[in-house]
């Protein structure tokens, strides 16, 4: 498949983004997710090629978590499995929903995720990370199932779904949640790409490129983060967030 080099540098510039500001702050796929489909690719399409980049950028993370002797499996199956459950009920409902009503699903998502990160509720669950006593639940695997439907079908702005309900559900303190919820995508994402695999919505160049971005600006911000912050970041992802939302809900077409 051809692609332009104008498309490869933007795509590379949204997964340099993406991958900076999901190590420092998440919400990433609010950037990569809107610029696939500006570069031509349907919103199912868009939304199945993301994914190859979510699955390596933490496949990257998970193994990184390891090493520090972070993350333990065994342990947190019981998260994990109802996750896998529900990234397949959101990834098959996801490929049977209609384009135009995904198309104005994701503009809206955009909008709501632009107060979500204006008046930053993570910061609150940030405060009560490690002082919540949580033990397993069967309300935590309905959470857990539902959180999981939700990344299959759509997964940006996932992390803050998994962050509320780890610190929040389960009881972790930031750096157990940082690692379970990276886990966790890894794990659920796989189930989403054999759906989106099978339904043939995959652009495997653009997801490839992309991923090269993501890796990128991941490397970039792990190594620069206390330099930069998270700050200035934000800010950018706002602007960013709110022009792709008009741009995909059509806003920009009934003004001019």
């Amino acid at each position: 498949m051809d692609i332009s080099g104008i498309n490869i540098l933007l795509l590379i510039l949204a997964g340099l983004f993406a991958g900076f500001i999901n190590t420092l702050a998440g919400s990433g796929s609010l950037i990569t997710l809107p610029m696939l489909m500006f570069l031509g690719l349907s919103p199912h399409q868009a939304n199945a090629t993301n994914r190859v980049a979510i699955f390596i950028q933490n496949i990257v993370a998970v193994r990184n978590f390891r090493k520090q002797k972070i993350l333990d499996y065994k342990s947190n199956l019981y998260l994990v499995l109802p996750a896998l459950v529900g990234s397949l009920a959101g990834a098959l409902f996801s490929i049977n929903i209609s384009e135009q009503a995904l198309n104005y699903f994701i503009g809206a998502l955009l909008f709501v995720m632009f107060f979500v990160i204006l008046f930053k509720p993570d910061k609150w669950i940030k405060e009560q990370a490690g002082q919540i006593e949580g033990k397993p639940t069967y309300w935590q695997l309905v959470i857990f199932f539902l959180i999981g439907f939700y990344g299959g079908f759509i997964q940006a702005g996932v992390g803050f779904l998994l962050l509320a309900g780890l610190v929040l559900g389960v009881g972790y303190n930031l750096i157990q949640a940082n690692a379970v919820k990276v886990l966790i995508v890894l794990c659920y994402t796989a189930i989403a790409l054999i759906v989106f695999i099978w339904a043939g919505q995959i652009n495997y160049l653009y997801g490839f490129i992309l991923s090269a971005g993501n890796a990128t600006g991941a490397f970039i911000a792990s190594k620069y983060a206390k330099q930069i912050g998270v700050k200035p970041i934000r800010y950018i992802l706002l602007i960013a967030v709110m022009l792709a939302a008009m741009k995909v809900l059509g806003v920009f077409g009934l003004l001019f």
